[in-house]
């Protein structure tokens, strides 16, 4: 498995869309419900992967020209000391395959994430596990579901 990983640029942005939108509807579906994964499906469009692209670093990870994972590193509301990772996505016929291990270690050498004394992750709770091997864990200890029904978790360096 060859895999490329490179910076996001404005042509993948369909890709990234689907991908995502894919995820939702076939893999979080099962813990928020397919109604709600299909109105969320519906505002990540290719505007909003472009939007998400302008103010954070996004990288895409490619086997064979084509786009099989995202993963975008922003900083946290303007913060110099404070990141946050966002949209991290795998097709998903290519999860437990290393691809969300290579996002994530892609996204921590970010000079985002360098520089950051404290990261910030919103999981779904199809990913909190998952993201909890890194390292991360519920902001200030708590484990609750915030407004957008993800758990807060962070990491500090």
């Amino acid at each position: 498995m060859n895999l490329i990983v490179r910076r996001f640029n404005e042509a993948d942005a369909l890709d990234v869309c689907n991908l995502i939108v894919r995820n939702f509807l076939e893999v979080n579906s099962k813990d928020y419900g397919m109604d709600a994964m299909q109105k969320l499906a519906k505002i990540y469009n290719v505007n909003k992967v472009l939007q998400i692209a302008r103010y954070a670093h996004m990288y895409v990870f490619e086997i064979d020209k084509k786009i099989i994972g995202t993963g975008s590193i922003s900083s946290y509301w303007g913060s110099e000391t404070e990141s946050i990772l966002l949209t991290i996505f795998v097709l998903p016929e290519y999860h437990g395959r290393g691809i969300g291990t290579k996002i994530i270690k892609t996204l921590e050498q970010d000079e985002l994430f360098m520089r950051a004394k404290r990261i910030e992750i919103p999981a779904s709770i199809t990913a909190t596990e998952f993201y909890r091997k890194f390292g991360y864990d519920y902001k200030n200890g708590v484990k609750e579901l915030d407004e957008e029904h993800h758990y807060r978790l962070e990491k500090f360096r």
